[in-house]
């Protein structure tokens, strides 16, 4: 690798390097043998714990020793303890996943186990405030699941993470919260997809709820998505968020608007590959949707400008030509 200086082993440094990696493959393999029959044979003692502890800090992407561990608790260790017990135990898993996260953000396992943990929180800390603890945790998860967002803004597994958050929690957070949340990690970096797509979900609750006017809210979007065009046009996830908030193409006025505007800034950009697309594919929504109020002549215009546009791409995007060939049938198939 360039910048990284090359070290040189002797033949004894390279035997003694050999040797202790064997050394660490017969221990781990050791370890897996023991906790698997301990496994079999349904034990469930603190010594399995933490037998299963010391292993998934080796190999945190051992889905079977989760599934264990899991079994422990339930069946071993939260039955012979009270409440603030089981708390504590809970409190310690959620502190072991949080390490493991740092090193392997993307294992599902660790992720699965975090929620896991949150649904066996007991009620407490008393009668009078028998959701303290969860209320406490769920807090808490929102904090940590947003300075991973922090590390990895495009982390989809946080993201889900953060959705499953947001709706178990005990005392909801605002969705217009959540809005501007969305709007932030968007306006930070245009490329995140998981964002975008967060927000589509967020706005969507609202829109059914009734809690936010659509056609305002709506055309509030298509502002923010038109300023991300324009900085990055060749950014995928920009131009699937502007296909969602296009929709079905019911309005025409709205369809017609975007064609125009990616027009100009195909003007300005006139290699932007998705500025072709999504002109083509918008231009035969219009035919397959609103072409019986168009006169023959219009149609057969925006075939036509479908076509060229389509002949582009195969140049542009030859390993894609066939795909842009298949295409220019459909435009032809919807003008009909």
């Amino acid at each position: 690798m360039h910048g990284v200086k090359q070290v040189r082993y002797s033949r004894e440094a390279l035997a003694a390097k050999k040797e202790r990696e064997q050394a660490k493959l017969k221990e781990y393999q050791s370890l897996t043998a023991e906790v698997l029959a301990r496994k079999k044979s349904r034990n469930h003692s603190p010594e399995s714990f933490g037998l299963t502890t010391k292993l998934l800090q080796i190999n945190p992407e051992f889905y079977t020793v989760w599934n264990y561990r899991r079994s422990i608790l339930l069946n071993g260790l939260f039955p012979e303890r009270a409440p603030p017990e089981v708390n504590d135990l809970l409190s310690d898993d959620l502190a072991l996943t949080t390490t493991l996260l740092k090193q392997h953000p993307k294992v599902y396992a660790i992720w699965t186990h975090r929620q896991w943990c949150l649904q066996q929180v007991p009620e407490g800390p008393s009668k009078a405030d028998p959701h303290g603890w969860r209320q406490a945790y769920w807090n808490k998860e929102l904090f940590v699941v947003e300075r991973m967002l922090d590390a990895d803004p495009r982390n989809f597994h946080a993201w889900n993470y953060r959705r499953y958050v947001l709706a178990e929690m005990p005392v909801k957070r605002s969705e217009t919260s959540e809005l501007a949340y969305t709007k932030r990690k968007i306006e930070a970096n245009f490329s995140n997809f998981s964002a975008w797509h967060q927000r589509s979900k967020v706005l969507t609750s609202l829109w059914d709820a009734g809690k936010l006017d659509r056609k305002k809210s709506l055309e509030e979007e298509f502002d923010l998505v038109k300023n991300a065009m324009y900085t990055d046009p060749s950014d995928q996830s920009v131009w699937i968020y502007h296909r969602w908030l296009i929709g079905p193409g019911d309005d025409q006025n709205i369809v017609e608007r975007e064609i125009a505007s990616i027009q100009e800034l195909l003007d300005e950009q006139p290699d932007s590959k998705w500025c072709m697309e999504s002109l083509v594919f918008y231009k035969t929504l219009l035919i397959r949707r609103h072409g019986d109020l168009y006169p023959s002549e219009r149609r057969q215009d925006l075939v036509r400008e479908c076509l060229k546009l389509l002949g582009k791409l195969q140049d542009l995007d030859p390993d894609r030509r066939q795909r842009y060939i298949d295409l220019s049938q459909d435009s032809l198939y919807a003008s009909n």
